[in-house]
């Protein structure tokens, strides 16, 4: 359980952050649902959450800027008191083919997807850094992995949130506080139903377990990484790809 934790999940009103923030929600915590520009939506998942006796409250940021993210922290800290856990889970996408990719595709994408993880872990790292149960969880991709046509910029962020993981972890284990990682396969998602069926096909033939991710698959192992229960597991990258090489 994680009662009386207080837990900020960027990107939270869609996809993967909105099933995360409620699975976080139902199990007890003070969950922080942070937003963008999806305000309606945001409300939306800080509603469900008090619907199933949780405590949310959704705040706007974007993770690229850094005083929205550093202003974030200090509504946290005023509703809730310090953070116990930050999940780094906003990302975008800007896919072309490498030789189409301009400079300003590649550092939007980085802005976001590293500059945001930076931004984020920087305005609570005190917090997590200070908590009995402080925890650092960074969303990646198994793209992070295998790479993807289409994908270096995407690609290249999130395989650089494995060294970025590596390295708090060990900065952060003398507190006791852990980071870990969570590479998502190919998860169902509204981003996935962009893809075209034949490329979806494609995908699955590639998966032993034969089905695409749920958003529950990945929530449930960052309610784990989240709680006690993972308290001796820092640095780690978990792939949750149904069973896809790497």
């Amino acid at each position: 359980m994680l009662e009386n934790q207080t837990c900020v999940v960027t990107g939270a009103s869609r996809g993967i952050g909105r099933g995360i923030a409620e699975e976080l929600g139902r199990h007890g915590a003070n969950v922080v649902v942070n937003y963008r520009s999806s305000e309606a939506a945001a409300h939306e998942v800080a509603e469900r959450i008090e619907e199933v006796g949780g405590n949310a409250v959704p705040l706007q940021a974007d993770v690229a800027d850094q005083e929205e993210v550093g202003a974030m922290a200090d509504r946290t800290s005023d509703l809730y008191g310090s953070a116990d856990v930050l999940v780094n889970n906003a990302g975008i996408t800007i896919d072309k083919k490498f030789e189409n990719m301009t400079k300003e595709d590649w550092e939007t994408v980085v802005d976001v997807n590293l500059g945001g993880v930076f931004n984020a872990t920087n305005a609570f790292f005190e917090d997590i850094k200070a908590a009995d149960q402080g925890r650092l969880v960074n969303i990646s991709s198994v793209v992070g992995q295998q790479g993807n046509y289409g994908q270096a910029n995407y690609a290249a962020t999130k395989s650089g949130l494995f060294g970025f993981t590596r390295t708090l972890a060990l900065e952060l284990a003398s507190t006791g506080s852990t980071a870990n990682c969570v590479a998502p396969g190919f998860v169902e998602t509204d981003m996935l139903d962009e893809v075209p069926e034949r490329v979806q096909q494609k995908i699955l033939d590639r998966i032993p377990l034969n089905r695409f991710a749920t958003v529950d698959d990945v929530a449930g192992i960052v309610r784990f990484l989240s709680s006690e229960a993972s308290s001796y597991m820092t640095g780690q990258v978990l792939a949750v790809n149904g069973g896809m090489e790497w």
